[in-house]
């Protein structure tokens, strides 16, 4: 069974910078994507950032520039390098980890929150 554990959330003004990871169990970490969503208040969940087992990354339109996504498969962990921060970061962030068979597991997620 695979377990997803977030931490690195918390406070931090506008313009400021967070570093969040997750640690992932079991061995399917290698062969799977990774990727980190947010969700806000009222709004749906939303896809941040990906990365593939090759290391291939995608992100979406607003975070481009000013987030870098990153896997270290020795610690089976994945990384969100998030500068620039503005109000409208502020969300649960959480990980996802999708297998080679398509199926999704999540963390319980961690907060982050931006002063204006």
């Amino acid at each position: 069974q695979v377990q997803l554990t977030e931490s690195g959330g918390g406070l931090v003004q506008a313009g400021g910078s967070l570093n969040l990871s997750c640690t992932a169990s079991g061995s399917v970490f290698f062969f799977s994507a990774m990727s980190w969503h947010r969700q806000a208040p009222g709004k749906q969940r939303e896809l941040v950032a990906l990365i593939t087992p090759s290391r291939s990354t995608n992100y979406a339109d607003s975070v481009k520039g000013r987030f870098t996504i990153s896997r270290d498969n020795a610690k089976k962990m994945v990384h969100l390098e998030m500068n620039i921060l503005q109000p409208e970061d502020a969300a649960g962030y959480y990980c996802k980890l999708t297998t080679p068979r398509n199926e999704d597991y999540w963390g319980r997620g961690t907060q982050v929150t931006v002063s204006s």
